[in-house]
């Protein structure tokens, strides 16, 4: 009688690889959906957005070449230790015989400040700026552009357009700090008419001009003026203006100086170990607190004064007072030689108010 053989059970050995080839399919297939969900959605977004995908990978690009160029003219314009000079033109700025013009002819005319000129740089606002920059200072022109804003017209102070180009201009410079570029800042409505650096120390990390100057360089109620900084490129001063920076948004419709009042007693600065110095007026003045000496004069702002045509007429004379006191100099009549009062700047409102001694002031034996 025969029997029929019964199928002997399967070997574990066998049960494992089953068991594992069927795990293995369900990966394959829940990868397959995800690949598939993604793909979707990323068609999805093309179909919906291209545009939007197209200008963002655009943006990264010009950016990155941007950065190349700025790269290219720091590089150039740098002193052996990286420090460059700074300054930002528009187009109102930029036209002839206006501020630009004036700026350049005081390094031309001052004393040890012919040389400096290699070493600035000329961030332009606009097209126009860029134009004019390329003609009378070419090879150290930056155009720094900033998409859906016009920058070309003369800005009045605190405006809204005002404080975007205010705010550009600090997250500018925090580009040139991440590039490890040390720099002086430099308004061009300031003149120059001798080398600061002998004026500067090396062992600060954040030095800046003042309307006003207590007497004491460590004195944060110095009433602050950022047309003029000099900032040494370290972690420090990088983290400072990405604080400055951000600050804006706590500080709404202010201005950047209006910020750096704020933040500058606080505890950050001090947090950071950030060495902070505030620069005598003796050497760095302006229409505010002028320098009353020109045997010892540096930089000369026209500061307190609104409208680019005062500014003008006011600066013009002080090239003319500068290049007076130069020629007179050359004589041995002892005569003690000063700025005449920025008459056109004087004629707004807010002058009235203000104690005159403190504008402008008399040399003892001619005013010219």
């Amino acid at each position: 009688m025969s029997h029929s053989k019964r199928p002997r059970p399967a070997s574990k050995a066998v049960r494992k690889m089953a068991q594992m080839l069927l795990r293995r399919d369900l990966l394959m297939v829940g990868v397959c959906l995800v690949v598939a969900g993604f793909l979707s959605l990323v068609i999805y977004q093309i179909g919906v957005y291209p545009l939007q995908l197209f200008l963002h990978f655009s943006d990264d690009v010009h950016h990155q070449e941007d950065l190349k160029k700025l790269g290219k003219i720091l590089t150039e314009a740098a002193t052996e230790d990286k420090t460059v000079i700074i300054t930002t033109l528009n187009k109102a700025w930029s036209e002839p015989n206006s501020t630009f013009d004036l700026f350049l002819h005081s390094f031309n005319v001052g004393k040890g400040t012919k040389p400096l000129l290699r070493h600035l740089v000329v961030a332009c606002l606009d097209e126009e700026a860029y134009s004019r920059c390329l003609k009378v200072h070419p090879h150290r022109c930056y155009f720094m552009k900033t998409a859906g804003i016009d920058f070309a017209g003369d800005k009045m102070f605190m405006t809204p357009d005002y404080l975007k180009m205010m705010w550009r201009r600090i997250e500018f410079l925090g580009t040139l700090l991440k590039l490890r570029y040390n720099f002086i800042f430099t308004d061009i409505d300031i003149m120059w008419f001798r080398d600061p650096f002998p004026r500067l120390s090396k062992d600060v990390d954040f030095q800046i001009a003042c309307d006003r100057y207590s007497g004491d360089d460590k004195d944060i109620h110095n009433a602050v003026n950022g047309g003029f900084t000099f900032v040494k490129a370290n972690q420090r001063t990088i983290d400072f203006y990405n604080y400055w920076y951000m600050s804006r948004l706590r500080y709404p419709d202010r201005h950047d100086q209006d910020v750096l009042d704020q933040i500058k007693g606080g505890g950050y600065p001090a947090k950071i170990g950030l060495k902070m110095r505030f620069l005598d007026t003796k050497y760095f003045g302006g229409f505010c607190e002028p320098s009353r000496d020109l045997d010892k004069v540096c930089t000369m702002h026209a500061n307190c004064c609104v409208g680019l045509e005062n500014k003008i007429k006011d600066l013009r004379q002080v090239i003319v007072d500068w290049e007076n006191y130069v020629s007179a100099a050359k004589t041995t009549d002892g005569q003690i030689m000063t700025w005449r009062d920025p008459e056109n700047c004087m004629k707004q409102w807010w002058w009235k108010n203000k104690n005159k001694t403190s504008i402008g002031v008399k040399n003892q034996k001619n005013t010219i």
